[in-house]
């Protein structure tokens, strides 16, 4: 059967368009070019249940050009995940199931968020790395309870995008070999023709980065698209094959930029009449659903049947693995803070130093526990245990992630969809401008990922205005659903890592100094950083509050003492380690924390921007409003006046006033 009559691939092609001509949104391009890839591994080689879609061993699929959705909604609803014809016609509409780009958690059968090019690449390299690690621990002889693929769908767009060099470098360098990358190759983008835009050769390019390489000539040989996935299965090194296709075959306008991403309204009759199609709109006959049924459901049931039959048999023959095993999938985490309380420092240390040592305690109370940083490991004392993940330690959990940041986050983004694994990344503060997208589709994703930045404020010193953060701590804290910590001290650090393994559903960041910080006298930590804000001071019949958080914490205390001695004026002081957790709380306690009949001052080195909600029309921010300067980080403090004497001195001056 040739293609143009084949009914079954054509099912998935017609479906898309007309879910992108009846939202008169959307991109029908990659529905009509890429269907074959997608046809031939969803019928012939991927092993899913879409009864069970989050069944562990299952393979997963990564739709990197997340504008395709219209293509994986086709199949999702036709290999028979929950997933309506009605939700196809809803397609891009409010609260709909079908958005415009895949989002996990939203959508049965999406493995990751995908839409800003070249993520979706990398998540798919994390996912492959969760795989690779969870199998070289867990697997035993005749019992390989973690062997699945990571297949993912990619285009030219992603290939431009800087974080795709990022992520197919790690991935050839890690041999991540059960990870097999379709690239939709027609040539065109939204612009014009993928030559005006770049001319390297992707064979050679993947092949300088250790992949294993494939050329598919005709993007419609349904025969060579399966050859090539069966070649990459069996290869040792991740795999890309090369698809030639036409974009919007079938259309009047195919091969050009115009069918990328607009409707072929006025045209679908002649797309029909291409392939054949005689069905009214949305209409699928009844063996077609057969056909998905057999060769995706039933086929995909019988593999996960065969995988819970060993799985029972491997808790049999090893109970203590198989025990750890699900405690990791099920993110039991087995912690408590008794843990940390004994290694509460008796001398004055950087936050970086104290995250360091609760990150290695963690290491050693959650075996699933995995990350490390962008080459910076001595700085931020981020590091992973069992030393370094790679082909001769696949049990390492320090991921030697290189100078890629932005790759990195993105990565670990993989690794905490895949599941078994709580991933965690460092790097210097300044540089979160580099992960801000991946940190950003995380807490899209609601997703539980660790951050640990270090080097938080002009007290970087000498590196100068490039190193010293100053804008990041508002970027970060804008982001929604994102849990952003500034710990003042041990006691903080280590409540905020509890705090945040505790919530499962959230990314969170840690913002850590480099220089030593005074241990602070203070009780109930763990329950009141929990609220984000809390009474580290407090006086009878304040006048004043100040509000502080990380290494700014016990200088407003400072201020406080210098306050009270001099001018007999009562001062609260409010330790904000962080602020997005103190505005969930009820107004009671936030109006108790934050007394809004004291004038209000804040005392922060970075951004004044966003404090101004908690301080009232008379309230005053204490900060940095402009870039650093290298020198040594005390004089750079000092410089911006961060001292006890001038914000003692300009708080009493404005209350003179």
């Amino acid at each position: 059967m040739d293609n143009k009559s084949n009914k079954f691939l054509n099912s998935l092609r017609i479906l898309g368009v007309e879910a992108v001509n009846k939202a008169n949104s959307g991109h029908p391009g990659i529905i009509l070019g890429a269907a074959p890839m997608v046809y031939e591994l969803y019928t012939k080689h991927i092993n899913i249940n879409p009864k069970d879609s989050k069944w562990f061993n299952r393979d997963r699929f990564v739709l990197s050009a997340g504008h395709g959705s219209g293509l994986l909604y086709s199949i999702l609803h036709l290999s028979g995940h929950k997933l309506s014809i009605e939700d196809l016609k809803q397609f891009r509409q409010l609260h709909s199931l079908t958005p415009g780009h895949p989002e996990f958690g939203m959508t049965d059968g999406v493995e990751v968020t995908t839409g800003p090019l070249g993520q979706g690449l990398a998540a798919a390299v994390g996912m492959a790395v969760a795989e690779k690690h969870l199998a070289g621990k867990f697997n035993k002889p005749k019992f390989e309870i973690i062997d699945h693929f990571t297949y993912v769908l990619l285009g030219d767009g992603d290939l431009q995008e800087g974080i795709s060099q990022e992520a197919i470098s790690f991935a050839g360098n890690y041999q991540l070999n059960k990870l097999i990358v379709f690239h939709d190759s027609n040539d065109i983008q939204l612009d014009g023709p993928v030559n005006v835009a770049q001319s390297e050769n992707m064979i050679e390019r993947f092949k300088s980065a250790n992949w294993e390489t494939i050329l598919v000539t005709d993007g419609e040989d349904l025969n060579a698209i399966s050859k090539a996935i069966e070649k990459a299965k069996k290869s040792s090194k991740p795999t890309y094959i090369e698809v030639k296709t036409i974009i919007g075959l079938g259309a009047t306008k195919q091969g050009t930029s115009s069918v990328h991403g607009e409707p072929v309204k006025d045209d679908l009759v002649n797309v029909k009449k291409y392939y054949n199609w005689t069905n009214e709109s949305f209409q699928i006959d009844k063996e077609v659903y057969d056909h998905y049924q057999e060769k995706v459901a039933q086929r995909g049931a019988k593999v996960q049947e065969q995988w819970d039959k060993l799985l029972k048999d491997y808790e049999k023959a090893f109970p203590t693995e198989f025990k750890e095993f699900k405690n990791a999938i099920s993110k039991n985490y087995q912690i408590k803070e008794s843990d940390f309380e004994s290694m509460v420092p008796g001398k004055a240390q950087a936050t970086r130093v104290s995250s360091g040592q609760v990150l290695d305690k963690i290491s050693q109370l959650i075996p699933s526990f995995i990350g490390g940083s962008a080459d910076l490991t001595a700085s931020t004392k981020a590091k992973g245990a069992d030393g370094n993940f790679n082909n001769k330690n696949l049990v390492g959990r320090n991921l030697m992630y290189g100078v890629r940041e932005f790759g990195m986050t993105a990565i670990n983004n993989g690794i905490a969809a895949h599941g078994g694994l709580l991933p965690f990344a460092g790097g210097f503060f300044v540089f979160s401008d580099y992960m801000k997208p991946a940190i950003r589709l995380a807490a899209l994703m609601n997703l539980q990922s660790f951050y640990v930045f270090t080097h938080d404020s002009v007290a970087v010193g000498e590196d100068g205005p490039t190193h010293e953060p100053v804008e990041q701590l508002a970027m970060l804290r804008s982001i929604p659903g994102l849990n952003v910590f500034r710990p003042a001290d041990f006691k903080e650090t280590y409540a905020a890592y509890m705090t945040a393994l505790e919530d499962k559903n959230h990314p969170s960041a840690f913002i850590l100094t480099r220089q030593d910080l005074e241990e602070i006298q203070n009780e109930k930590v763990l329950e009141n950083v929990k609220k984000g804000a809390y009474l580290i001071r407090e006086s009878k019949n304040a006048k004043v509050t100040l509000i502080a958080t990380g290494s700014e914490v016990n200088l407003a205390i400072k201020v406080r003492d210098e306050i009270e001695k001099t001018q007999k004026i009562g001062v609260n002081v409010v330790s904000m380690p962080s602020m997005n957790l103190f505005d969930q709380q009820p107004k009671d306690y936030k109006d108790k924390i934050i007394n809004k009949n004291t004038q209000r001052f804040s005392i922060e080195m970075g951004t004044t921007f966003g404090w101004g909600k908690y301080l009232g029309d008379s309230g005053y921010s204490f900060g940095i409003d402009e870039f650093g300067h290298s020198a040594p980080g005390d004089l750079v403090i000092k410089e911006f006046g961060f001292t006890v004497e001038k914000i003692s001195k300009e708080i009493i001056k404005k209350l003179n006033k």
